[in-house]
């Protein structure tokens, strides 16, 4: 038999922040580094605060609050496969926190921007403008190829934001539990065990 369902106070307001504020540097480089003017400067900032918020997640994942700790949602295969065998069900399933599936895609996500970063301080696109802090410290063939990287990471971003939301919308409309509130309030429905 399943517990109660209660609300409990689960993202704080650092994490919250990060969240809020990665979401809006990871779409404005993106559309900049698609869209932007020839001269990518404010591409480049983006990146850097992007930088930025990865490292204070990182430290987060290690000492922040339990429910910001990676040990607090990274989970083995079994959980991962008894989780998906309820995923479909048209009901909530009040994860306390991310639940194994969204797990891996945070993971995934954080993989994804680390590896942007870096490929992008180290790009060399032979523009003589638009050249990466670090690309100096690096051979040319690997600045040069970390071009192709950064451009397959841009893909791999666009894929994974839209697999987001995607995923933010089936929860919300298929069963029925709403996990933006509890990323701008805090507070979400978790079942008692």
């Amino acid at each position: 038999m399943r517990g109660p369902v209660r609300e409990v106070g689960l993202w704080d307001p650092l994490l919250r922040a990060f969240h809020w504020l990665l979401a809006f540097f990871v779409i404005a480089a993106w559309g900049l580094g698609q869209f932007g003017p020839a001269k990518m400067t404010l591409h480049f900032w983006c990146g850097y605060v992007v930088a930025g918020l990865l490292v204070f997640r990182l430290v987060w994942g290690f000492f922040g609050p339990a429910p910001a700790r990676f040990s607090h949602f990274i989970r083995g295969p079994g959980a991962i496969a008894g989780y998906m065998r309820g995923m479909f069900l048209r009901e909530p399933s009040y994860w306390p926190g991310h639940n194994p599936m969204g797990a891996l895609s945070v993971i995934a996500m954080l993989a994804v921007l680390a590896a942007q970063v870096t490929t992008g301080l180290i790009s060399d696109p032979d523009d003589y403008i638009n050249v990466g802090p670090l690309a100096s410290y690096v051979s040319g063939a690997t600045r040069s190829k970390a071009v192709g990287w950064h451009n397959l990471g841009a893909t791999l971003i666009l894929i994974l934001v839209l697999l987001h939301v995607a995923v933010i919308l089936f929860y919300r409309f298929w069963k029925r539990e709403d996990l933006v509130r509890p990323m701008i309030t805090g507070r979400k429905q978790v079942r008692e065990e």
